[in-house]
């Protein structure tokens, strides 16, 4: 049978569950307002029953305090992650699609339109005075009022690729940092926990950081039990915790952890003729990585997957988002020329790559064949299909023909690098076709007309690409090196309005002005730029532009909205409820003093049995 003071330690146990439960309690009012709390509970169990030589067979032995653990339902932190990551994605792009919205907007005083407007007014004034120096100058004085709008937009939007090229790198930084956090504190949490207790505040600390990564890039994580490896059916109490990204990656692998390494391009390396320089690609390291280590020994981190998630993808999209308009061939041949140079054939066949004015291409950079990067030299265009790079003489070795051949990566959206081609495709052809009209014209005084559209050199930017040099540019690629950053009106006529070809035919006198007419209805009628006439250049861009921004603007506002619902669903289960643990307090208070008032009553039965009993 049982001890007669078996009372005591079933009253005992009840006091210490109490006791747990009430600084549990207490705990949870301590951290009703910390962020990434969860609410914890005491686990308790009945205890064994003793079994009695009695009729009734067995009797109760009170209550075993097995552990505090989190109350946490991991199907709210999925559902959060995974929200968090399209969050992210759309925040970053709805942020700088604003940015180029404003950068494009016509304020009435010096967005394109208007200057484009009062260039056809100043035009018109010309051709009512064809012989008025002042009229001329004016009108050149708007032409170049316009080349300064696409020269100040095009470096506006290169600065904006500069800081979205920064956030990268801060982005691909805060994820290596992150990684290396919670690798440390899984070391933590399995000291703790094999000794048998709950590590649960080291938890929490973890499930912040992952939340916090959520947002940067898509996140799935793993947790499973080790087992001793002599004995299978034993469990250690430590786990195994990992953490994959973009889909495929492993960042964290328990005490291991992986690095972004961003690495900047050469400054020949680039793929994208309107890029600046310096962008990041970003290589997958070890944990052990230092600065200065071999770069070329890790692998890619493939920016081109559709599966990296948050705010990384948001803002390789604004960064390198092409409209998927990337260079991308077959090779068709290798030469090596006698001066020890490689040639490399390549045949294109998508419609945009057989158009010079809207080339992207670098004219030196870096080349995709096969499975590895060259760097080339120069290249020329035969006006058909068919590219020829030339690489350097150190290249040892070329893969086999008809391998892939790219420049770049297609990054299906509407980014910075697409609205800089859009720029460019426009000035190219409006350029173009400008210049065929007043280089056949002539000026008042019967002189040849001259090109009234043209470039800075790259290489001596107080140059100016000729007539001659734009439309018989090595190789067919003709107002190719004309960019958003270079354009301008030519020096000749900045010097001299009169040089202005105003006249159609070089018999007639000096008011004669049918070669503006002609460059008028050039202006009004012809559809040079997606089936659209010169002025109506923005309406098309701004229409992109407001599409993206209002898709972004909708998709973060659904995010932002699930996110504070599943947030709140989270919350509801997870977080601290002051009424209920209000309501806790005054339960396992009650418990606590009926447990005490057991231990009280069996003192009682005590003191009669052995004061007041016996003989």
């Amino acid at each position: 049978m049982t001890s007669q003071f078996f009372g005591l330690n079933i009253a005992a146990s009840g006091l210490r569950a109490a006791n747990a439960a009430l600084n549990t309690t207490g705990n949870n009012i301590a951290n009703a307002n910390t962020d990434g709390y969860s609410r914890q509970a005491v686990k308790q169990e009945a205890s064994n029953a003793l079994r009695v030589f009695a009729t009734y067979g067995c009797a109760g032995a009170g209550v075993d305090t097995i552990a505090i653990e989190r109350v946490r339902d991991s199907f709210y932190d999925v559902k959060f992650r995974n929200n968090e990551a399209l969050l992210g994605n759309y925040q970053q792009r709805n942020y700088y699609n604003r940015l180029i919205e404003e950068y494009l907007n016509d304020d009435g005083n010096s967005g394109f339109s208007t200057l484009f407007n009062k260039m056809e007014a100043a035009l018109e004034s010309v051709m009512t005075a064809a012989g008025t120096t002042e009229t001329k100058s004016s009108y050149i004085s708007t032409v170049k009022s316009i080349t300064e709008y696409f020269n100040n937009v095009y470096g506006s939007l290169q600065q904006e690729q500069a800081d979205v090229n920064a956030e990268i790198k801060l982005c691909a930084d805060r994820i290596s940092s992150i990684a290396q956090e919670v690798a440390s504190i899984n070391q933590q949490i399995n000291i703790i926990e094999m000794t048998g207790a709950k590590a649960n505040e080291l938890r929490d600390k973890r499930d912040v950081l992952v939340d916090e990564l959520s947002k940067m890039i898509s996140v799935e994580t793993k947790e499973t039990p080790i087992v001793d490896e002599q004995n299978p059916d034993r469990v250690t109490g430590a786990t195994r915790y990992q953490i994959w990204v973009a889909n495929s990656y492993e960042l964290v692998d328990t005490y291991d952890y992986r690095k972004m390494i961003c690495v900047s391009r050469d400054g020949d390396g680039s793929t994208n003729q309107n890029d600046i320089s310096g962008l990041y690609d970003i290589k997958w390291g070890y944990g052990s990585y230092k600065d200065g280590d071999n770069v070329n020994e890790l692998s890619d981190f493939q920016l081109d997957s559709k599966l990296i998630g948050g705010e990384l993808q948001g803002l390789l999209a604004m960064r390198d988002g092409n409209n998927a308009q990337y260079f991308h061939g077959k090779d068709t041949d290798v030469k090596v020329k006698a001066d020890g140079t490689v040639e490399v054939t390549v045949q294109v066949e998508a419609s945009y790559l057989k158009d010079m004015a809207k080339a992207t291409i670098p004219e030196q950079g870096r080349i995709h064949i096969g499975a590895k990067d060259y760097k080339y030299d120069s290249f020329t265009y035969d006006g058909d299909s068919t590219y020829t790079f030339t690489m350097d003489a150190s290249i040892k070795s070329i893969p086999d023909n008809y391998k892939n051949v790219s420049i770049g990566y297609s990054n299906n959206y509407q980014g910075i690098p697409y609205y800089m081609a859009q720029m460019n495709e426009w000035l190219r052809q409006f350029a173009d076709s400008a210049n065929q009209i007043m280089v056949a014209g002539y000026t008042s005084d019967s002189l040849e007309g001259v090109n009234l559209l043209t470039g800075s050199m790259a290489t001596n930017s107080a140059a100016q690409y000729s007539y001659e040099q734009l439309t018989t540019l090595s190789q067919n690629k003709g107002y190719y090196v004309l960019t958003g950053g270079n354009f301008s009106v030519n020096d000749v006529l900045l010097d001299n309005s009169d040089r202005l070809a105003t006249k159609a035919d070089v018999t007639e006198g000096e008011a004669e002005f049918e070669n503006l007419k002609k460059l008028k209805e050039m202006f009004d009628k012809k559809k040079i730029f997606r089936g659209a006439t010169s002025g109506e250049f923005l309406t098309k861009v701004l229409a992109d532009i407001s599409l993206n921004k209002a898709n972004s603007q909708t998709l973060e506002d659904t995010y932002t909205s699930l996110q504070n619902t599943i947030k709140n669903q989270r919350l509801s289960d997870a977080g601290v409820d002051e009424d209920e643990e209000a309501s806790n307090l005054v339960k396992f208070q009650n418990t606590y003093t009926l447990s005490s008032k057991m231990i009280q009553t069996l003192t009682e039965i005590y003191d009669r049995l052995i004061l007041e009993t016996g003989v």
